[in-house]
Formats: C-alpha cells, structure tokens, sequence
C-alpha cells in the first residue's frame, strides 16, 4: 500500500508549494516597482518641489540686477566717441568708396572728402528741368548756410552720364548756379559703382541716336565729416528747409 512506505495518507491530498490555481495570476515584479515609484513621488513633501523653483526665480533676479547693473555702468560711462558709434549703427548701409575725377581731371577719392560736410546730388547737365531746379536749392542752401548759420558744407554734383558730361561741360554748367559745387565724373562702371553705393537708380530713356533723357532719382545725401550718411533729402524740401535740416544736423553732431 502507498502508506506504508512511510507516507501518510493525508499527505497525498495537501496542495504542492509550487503548485498555483487557475484563478490566481502571479504579478510581474515590474508592477511592484510602478507602484513603489507612484507611491514615492506622492510620499515626497511640497518642499521638494519649492526648492528648484526657488533657485531658478533667483537665479533669473540675479542675471536680471547684472543686466541692469550694466546697463547702467554703459551709461554713466558714456562718451561722445561711444554715442557716435551708436549713432553710426542706427545709419542704414548708404554710400562707400569711390575714385571719381574733378573738372581738371584730378583724382578724387572718398577720403579727400573727409573732414568736411558734404552735400552730394547726383544729376546731368542735358537735364530739362528737375536737374536745374536742384542745382537751384543747393546752391542758394549754400549762401543761407553760410551768410546766415556760419555754417560751410562741401557740396558735390555726380554726373550720372558720363558720356556726355566730361570735365570741361561740367566746368561750365556748374559755374553757372555756383563755382563752390564741386563736379565729379569717371568711367561708366565707376558711375555705376557710386550710384549703387548711395541707392541712386538712373535709366536712359526716349534714346534718338546720341540725344536721350535719363530717369533717376533726385535725392541729395548729407555726409558727416566720417564720411558717414546723415540725412537724405527729397525733391519736395526747399532751400530755406534744407539749410535748416543740415543746421540741425550740424549742431547735434557738435553736441
């Protein structure tokens, strides 16, 4: 008999340890860790979660007072030197260097310019009307500025056609609204150069064989003794309302 082998009988009918019923499904260990973790983070105290916002909330005010600390230091240590810079970053990117000829065939460069204020248009002398009519303005600018103000500008007539206006033609069509404008002229890409340097546009048009007109613009471009654009100016100013811009311009720059 099975009992009398030293087993009882009761023994057959008790449940093995390694023995699991179909209803009972063992939890993967993973789900243990889930729940440990959840039960952590709702265990850690409001504290925890102060003190990294704290930090960053001082770290921000502290780069916030250097900020101003500087800002501050900038202004207190400001110099003329340093609001010119300024001032010449806030300029938009007109003008640039050129190597032009005079009406006696001198070379004329941008740094022989510099030094002095310089009032520069850009034109022809075949021009019928709105040529004139500037030439006109600067030139009775020029005497206001002078007579009235103390006030001495270098101005300075570009020909924007080269083909027809040599040194001489120049010479004589400037001499005749005043012998203080200055006539420069050079080869076509020259020309094209320094208009594209000072955003001036510039066209043939209603071409007759070797009579034509040219379309362009009609600004004048007020430089500081940098050489730097100061102020540019439309058709729609005239003379007295020129003289007084370039006033203004000339007194902040003094100041």
């Amino acid at each position: 008999m099975l009992w009398s082998r030293g087993v009882p009988l009761r023994n057959w009918f008790r449940p093995s340890k390694n023995f699991l019923s179909r209803g009972y499904v063992k939890e993967p260990k993973r789900n243990h860790m889930f729940l440990e973790e959840k039960e952590t983070v709702k265990s850690r105290p409001w504290i925890f979660f102060l003190i990294p916002t704290a930090l960053i909330a001082i770290a921000g005010a502290g780069a916030l007072i250097k900020y101003n600390d500087e800002k501050r230091a900038v202004l207190k240590g400001s110099n003329p030197s340093s609001s010119a810079e300024r001032n010449r970053i806030n300029r938009p990117a007109i003008g640039g260097p050129f190597k032009l000829f005079d009406t006696k065939n001198k070379l004329v460069t941008d740094s022989d310019l510099r030094g002095n204020w310089v009032l520069i248009y850009f034109g022809y002398t075949s021009s019928p009307d709105v040529g004139p009519e500037e030439l006109q303005k600067m030139a009775k600018a020029i005497e206001i500025l002078e007579s009235q103000h103390n006030v001495k500008i270098k101005p300075i007539f570009i020909t924007i056609d080269p083909q027809r206006d040599t040194p001489d033609q120049l010479q004589k069509y400037l001499r005749e609204f005043d012998p203080r404008i200055e006539g420069l002229t050079g080869p076509i890409n020259a020309i094209r150069q320094i208009a594209q340097e000072y955003r001036v546009y510039f066209r043939k048009v209603d071409e007759e064989g070797q009579d034509y007109l040219i379309e362009c613009s009609n600004n004048m471009y007020l430089l500081d003794p940098n050489m730097e654009i100061a102020k540019c100016f439309g058709a729609e100013y005239d003379a007295s309302q020129l003289a007084s811009e370039i006033v203004k311009e000339v007194t902040k720059a003094s100041q």
